[in-house]
C-alpha cells in the first residue's frame, strides 16, 4: 500500500556556522491513508516544526516529504491539498460561521450550490447547525474549534494537520473536544497528523504514536506498543500517568533480582551481576500484607476510580494504583507485590529496553 504521506530523512537547522542548531535529527515516518499519527513530546522537541513542514510552511535542510506518493518539498503550501486547525481558532471575526466554513470554497470558485451543500454537511457532522448565521465572538472556545474544524473538513483535502487544537480550552471542553475529533475521523477517514504535548491525547486518539525528544525519533508504534513496551526509559516514563516506575537492581542468581532491601523472585533480563532497572506500570503492583519487599507511605492520591499511593521504599519512590476503597494512610508500612508477567527490563547505561 502506498503511503498517504512519507517523511524521509528529514533534517532542520536553524543559524549558521557555529552558531547552527539542528532541531529535527532525520525523522523517517511513513503514514498510510486513513491513519491518525500523533507527533507528542515536551516543548522544543520538533514536532510542531515537523508539522510546520508537512504544510509547507519550513523548508526542510535536508530531507523529502510526499503527499499520496507525490514529492511536495518546495510545493507552496496552498498546492499541497492539505488542511490545518490551528491552536488559535484563526476564524475570520467578520464572517458568519456559514461563510467561515465556506471561504475556502469560495475562493477556489466552487459552485454556490455545491457549495452551500458542503457547508451543510460539514455543519450536520459537526452538530452546529444552529450556529450558522453567528460570528466568532458569539461562540464558546469549542464552538469556535468545531468551525475551524468544519472550515478545514469543508475541503475535504488529503491531509489534516492538526497543531495542538485543544491547548486553549478547559479540562471538561477538552475531554468533549477530543472525542469529538476521534468520531470526525472516523467519519471522514482523512488521513490525520496531530502535534499535542499531552500524553492522553496521544493514547487516546492516535492509530499511532510517535514519541519525540530532542529532535530525534525516539519510538513509532500503536498506543499498546507504546504503552506496553516502551523503546527506552524516556519513552517509558514520559508515556502513562503516573508514569512508569524504574527501579535499579542487579541480577542475582537464577530468577532473583536484587534490589535494596529485598531479593525479588523475577527472572531478571541480564548476566549475574549485572545492573538493571526494572519498569514497573503503577496498576502492576499490588498492596500486600504477606510481601517481603516493604515500604512506608508517603502520599495518598484518591482519584476517584483509583487511589494512587507513594510508597517510599529502600529503592526509593514507587507509585501503586490502588482500588478506589483502599484504606492506607501516610506513615503506614505496606508490602508491594510484583505481577511478574508484566514487568520491563532497562540497560541502566543506555536506557533502552531489553525486554
Amino acid at each position: 500500500m502506498s503511503s498517504a504521506l512519507k517523511i524521509s530523512g528529514i533534517r532542520k537547522c536553524f543559524g549558521k556556522g557555529d552558531s547552527t542548531v539542528e532541531v529535527l535529527k532525520r525523522i523517517d515516518i511513513d503514514v498510510a491513508p486513513g491513519e491518525f499519527l500523533i507527533l507528542v513530546g515536551p516543548s522544543g522537541c520538533g514536532k510542531s516544526t515537523l508539522l510546520n513542514i508537512i504544510a509547507g510552511l519550513e523548508e526542510p535542510t535536508e530531507g523529502s516529504i510526499s503527499i499520496a506518493d507525490r514529492n511536495v518539498v518546495g510545493v507552496p503550501p496552498a498546492q499541497r491539498d492539505i488542511a490545518m486547525v490551528f491552536q488559535s481558532y484563526a476564524l475570520y471575526p467578520t464572517m458568519s460561521v456559514a461563510e467561515n466554513i465556506g471561504f475556502a470554497l469560495e475562493i477556489r470558485k466552487v459552485p454556490k450550490a455545491e457549495r452551500q451543500a458542503r457547508i451543510a454537511e460539514v455543519a450536520a457532522m459537526l452538530q452546529i447547525e444552529h450556529l450558522l448565521d453567528r460570528r466568532p465572538s458569539q461562540l464558546s472556545g469549542g464552538q469556535r474549534q468545531r468551525v475551524a474544524m468544519g472550515r478545514a473538513l469543508a475541503r475535504n483535502p488529503q491531509l489534516f494537520l492538526f497543531d495542538e487544537p485543544l491547548s486553549n480550552l478547559d479540562a471538561k471542553l477538552r475531554v468533549e473536544m477530543r472525542a469529538e475529533i476521534k468520531r470526525l475521523h472516523q467519519l471522514s477517514g482523512i488521513t490525520s497528523v496531530y502535534v499535542t504535548h499531552d500524553q492522553v491525547e496521544a493514547m487516546t486518539l492516535g492509530s499511532r504514536i510517535a514519541v519525540m525528544k530532542g529532535g530525534v525519533l525516539q519510538q513509532l508504534g500503536t498506543p499498546d506498543e507504546i504503552y506496553n513496551r516502551p523503546a527506552n526509559t524516556y519513552v517509558a516514563t514520559f508515556i502513562g500517568s503516573p508514569t512508569m516506575n524504574l527501579i535499579e537492581g542487579r541480577a542475582s542468581g537464577v530468577g532473583q533480582f536484587s534490589i535494596a532491601g529485598a531479593q525479588l523472585a523475577l527472572n531478571a533480563h541480564g548476566n549475574d551481576q549485572q545492573l538493571t532497572l526494572l519498569g514497573l506500570r503503577p496498576e502492576h503492583i499490588r498492596l500486600s500484607d504477606a510481601a517481603t519487599w516493604r515500604g512506608v507511605v508517603n502520599l495518598v492520591e484518591p482519584t476517584g476510580a483509583d487511589t494512587y499511593v507513594v510508597v517510599e521504599t529502600a529503592a526509593g519512590k514507587v507509585t501503586v494504583r490502588a482500588a478506589p476503597q483502599t484504606q492506607v494512610r501516610p506513615g503506614e508500612n505496606v508490602g508491594l507485590e510484583i505481577q511478574a508477567d508484566h514487568v520491563t527490563w532497562f540497560d541502566q547505561a543506555s536506557g533502552l529496553r531489553l525486554c
